[in-house]
């Protein structure tokens, strides 16, 4: 059966399905195209952060970018599906169900509705690198622990940035990462070896289509 289009879905099909205490990672973005480097990342998050579930939370845009070439939001929910492809990946247009633009918005959202659930965020290096720009960045720090995925050549630039300097003292060593979704924020880890260079970026026709597959 198709999934509701996100313009009819309530918040309960929003939010995928849960039990308290699963240890659930959570991966924004525009997804404009979803490629494999984001279920490799998710898989590569689900093994080494010992999670139940990643939740790809498809955005209605990017405030910190450009939205004038964004596919639209059900054809990038259905494109997210079929890459996605493994039962611990669910897909979730919750941010355009609720009316929100901003990852703190969504975080604080998700943390008084699923009280039960520890959620990890999800982070490629390339964003920890411009994380001191996102909207009350310090407060998302605050409220979840964070998982920063290595994407060379980002890692020095990333490590250098404002927000990581800023959170150092809370940076969890690399072999104790399993351990981050129980930890109280803020709390972070960098783990290394996903070495995936996709980006969505490089996967677009200058007019904002799709390049097709090879």
């Amino acid at each position: 059966m198709k999934p509701a289009s996100v313009a009819s879905q309530s918040v309960s099909q929003a939010i995928p399905l849960y039990s308290n205490g699963m240890r659930i990672g959570l991966l924004g973005g525009s997804f404009n195209p979803p490629h494999e480097a984001h279920r490799a990342i998710s898989l590569f998050a689900i093994k080494r952060l010992k999670l139940d579930r990643v939740w790809w939370l498809v955005t209605p845009g990017n405030p910190l970018k450009s939205n004038g070439a964004l596919n639209d939001l059900d054809t990038r929910m259905d494109a997210a599906r079929k890459m996605a492809d493994d039962p611990r990946i669910d897909i979730s247009c919750l941010e355009a169900v609720i009316g929100v633009r901003y990852t703190v918005d969504t975080i604080s959202y998700l943390r008084r509705r699923a009280s039960g659930l520890r959620f990890v965020w999800i982070m490629g290096a390339d964003n920890l690198a411009q994380f001191h720009r996102w909207q009350n960045w310090r407060r998302i720090a605050s409220e979840v622990p964070i998982a920063v995925i290595d994407r060379p050549p980002q890692s020095f630039r990333a490590l250098a940035a404002p927000a990581a300097q800023a959170l150092a003292r809370y940076r969890l060593p690399e072999n104790q990462a399993a351990r981050l979704a129980d930890q109280h924020a803020p709390a972070w880890a960098f783990l290394t070896g996903m070495k995936s260079s996709l980006s969505s970026t490089g996967l677009r026709n200058p007019d904002g289509s799709w390049k097709a597959k090879k």
